[in-house]
């Protein structure tokens, strides 16, 4: 088995961090076996060494290696990109294709940035990693393919398994081993080393005297936190190599060329309120405008009372119930208020003998109380339903205009028609 320091110079890797290390080492005892494997770690930190040192130290080393950066393939071509597709099998497909899996059988494929990928993609390539088997786009023939596959990723799996954005039975087929590569400011003797590594490279690649830190500038490499990992650092030393014109670099030359860490980027923050939410504000606020409504029913009630009687005590009686609902648990200041209640008595219903002096308007006033009519207090489930159904008979069954009177999606709307049976 060959040694890690021997790995990291035939790989070019730079550092002695044990953490490192240990990630090394264990590429390097899996190697000779299939075991699928899924490296982690930050963006820049080197995760696709790994998978190269695991193909060339396996019997597959004489076979393909394929890298596929799965986020930068497009959602609707994926499927042909990694299984082929038949001619004709959708637009544009003027020929037959071998995918990626056709074509590394025998070799390995190394599935870059795998958490990025469609959950339909993820359920073909849980079928390749139990029995090898894959089908082409537009195809029925199932075809058999034999690959190694390793996977990275920076995304933190477990918080997308929890979101429904990566499937959990084949994240535990993916992992069957676990590389985590370190971050760099935690690999801060490594950081120096590394600085010097690509200010000799580039020297080298641009024709001129390579740059060199001095030991405050050696300072400053170190306590910055390089959220960038070693994609930033190599970054900073091209761009100082090429534009300075001193070959030795202080502190604040350094400093000119790292973006300042009190900076704060701007997020994008969704405050587009979702569907569900509009809903739940809309039946609070249907629930509020019927308690109203039950209250003034109430109160009609307890009016009609009065004029009917002209007797306050007599009412409050007949009503205590009604009255503490409308108007809460009365005091003393309240009783008595409500005791000097003065009630406006309406004449007496006219009999057959004085219908003569009864005018017509004075027997519409006396008929007024007993004509008014109590509104009936629907419910929150037959208030929506009547709303429904009125929308629906004005625009002739038509369900896009419907939900666009009542401020729902037409989906919300469907939904509800199929759930109320319309």
């Amino acid at each position: 088995m060959e040694s890690v320091q021997a790995t990291k110079q035939r790989f070019g890797i730079i550092g002695n961090d044990p953490t490192l290390n240990r990630a090394i080492e264990k590429a390097i005892q899996v190697a000779p076996t299939d075991i699928s494997v899924l490296v982690t770690g930050e963006s820049g930190v080197g995760k696709e060494s790994i998978p190269k040192i695991i193909h060339q130290l396996s019997h597959r080393k004489h076979g393909k290696y394929i890298a596929v950066n799965c986020g930068a393939i497009p959602e609707g071509t994926i499927d042909s990109e990694l299984f082929g597709h038949e001619k004709g099998a959708f637009t544009g497909a003027t020929a037959a294709r071998s995918g990626y899996f056709e074509v590394a059988d025998g070799g390995t494929i190394f599935l870059d940035e795998v958490g990025e990928l469609p959950l339909t993609t993820q359920v073909r390539l849980l079928r390749v990693l139990e029995n090898g088997e894959f089908i082409k786009v537009g195809s029925s023939k199932v075809q058999k393919t034999d690959v190694r596959i390793v996977a990275a990723t920076n995304v933190n799996m477990f918080d997308a398994i929890k979101k429904e954005k990566f499937r959990e039975d084949l994240y535990y087929r993916l992992s069957t081993v676990e590389i985590n590569l370190p971050p760099l400011r935690d690999r801060k003797d490594d950081m120096h080393l590394l600085f010097r590594k690509f200010a000799s490279d580039f020297a080298l690649k641009y024709k001129m005297p390579t740059i060199k830190l001095s030991d405050d500038a050696v300072n400053v490499l170190l306590k910055f936190r390089w959220s960038g990992n070693i994609r930033q650092l190599r970054n900073v030393a091209e761009q100082i190599s090429v534009l300075e014109k001193e070959r030795q670099i202080n502190a604040d030359t350094l400093r000119h060329y790292l973006p300042s860490e009190s900076t704060h980027l701007p997020a994008v923050i969704n405050k587009t309120k979702s569907e569900s939410d509009f809903s739940s504000e809309r039946e609070i606020l249907y629930k509020v405008l019927f308690d109203m409504k039950s209250d003034l029913n109430d109160l009609k009630k307890l009016t009609m009372e009065l004029m009917k009687t002209g007797s306050g005590s007599e009412v409050q009686e007949k009503n205590e119930g009604l009255i503490e609902k409308i108007y809460g648990q009365a005091d003393e200041d309240t009783q008595e208020a409500y005791e000097d209640l003065e009630v406006l008595s309406l004449p007496e219903k006219p009999n057959d003998k004085s219908s003569k002096k009864t005018t017509e308007e004075e027997a519409d006033k006396y008929y007024f109380a007993e004509e008014i009519e109590e509104e009936e207090t629907l419910s929150l489930h037959d208030k929506e339903l009547e709303l429904i159904k009125k929308s629906l008979e004005r625009y002739d069954g038509k369900r896009k205009l419907a939900a666009a009177e009542l401020g729902i999606s037409e989906r919300t709307l469907y939904r509800k028609i199929k759930q109320y049976d319309l």
